[in-house]
């Protein structure tokens, strides 16, 4: 009888955590069906339809969704983050995430980009630009984003960085963009196998 109530709890635990498995890719997969429709539909996208089937991500792997401490920063001062064009834009840091990955203590910074936060729509908008050891060989040189909202940040200062829906800049597609550099703060001493990879399409220039 014990051995068969321990094989039940085996198997209800093993389907359990299969399903939260299964839901969690097929989050992710309609993440990036999402991400490639936003390139269709925005005029000023870099990419047509036909050029998103060239993009390229790592598998979707729950590992690299992180739970972090968040710290606001309300005192920082405002700064011009230089883009790949030349050309700067004006920002400020809004706060910090700290978190471990395989043991190793992380911190990133999240950013407002003052000219964005204008917008009707994307006042509570924030921006994690980051590098990593996996740039210029698996994915873009130049690092790569994620992105949030304030509302991100629970009551008790948490934020969910999924590493899974990072994303290349425009400018990994195409010449003509003003792409924020990640400071050298959101620099990572490690590889983040997860997000977007180098695209497979030729870039335009």
């Amino acid at each position: 009888m014990r051995n068969i109530l321990f094989c039940l709890c085996f198997l209800t635990t093993g389907t359990l955590e299969a399903q939260t498995t299964a839901d969690f890719v097929a989050e992710i997969n309609q993440h990036r069906v999402h991400y490639k429709q936003e390139f269709i539909d925005n005029t000023r996208s870099p990419l047509t339809a036909q050029d998103t089937a060239l993009l390229d991500f790592y598998p979707p792997n729950p590992t690299w969704r992180i739970t972090a401490r968040f710290e606001r920063t309300p005192d920082a001062q405002p700064f011009d983050m230089a883009t790949y064009s030349g050309k700067t834009k004006p920002f400020v840091c809004y706060g910090y995430a700290t978190f471990d990955i395989d043991g190793e203590p992380c911190k990133l910074a999240l950013y407002q980009n003052l000219r964005v936060i204008q917008k009707k729509g994307y006042e509570d908008s924030l921006f994690l630009p980051f590098k990593d050891h996996s740039n210029g060989d698996v994915t873009y040189g130049g690092g790569r984003y994620l992105d949030f909202r304030t509302s991100d940040i629970t009551n008790d200062d948490i934020i969910t960085l999924d590493f899974n829906k990072a994303h290349n800049p425009w400018c990994a597609y195409s010449d003509g963009y003003n792409c924020p550099v990640p400071p050298a703060e959101n620099h990572l001493d490690l590889p983040v196998s997860a997000g977007e990879r180098n695209y497979k399409g030729e870039k335009k220039h």
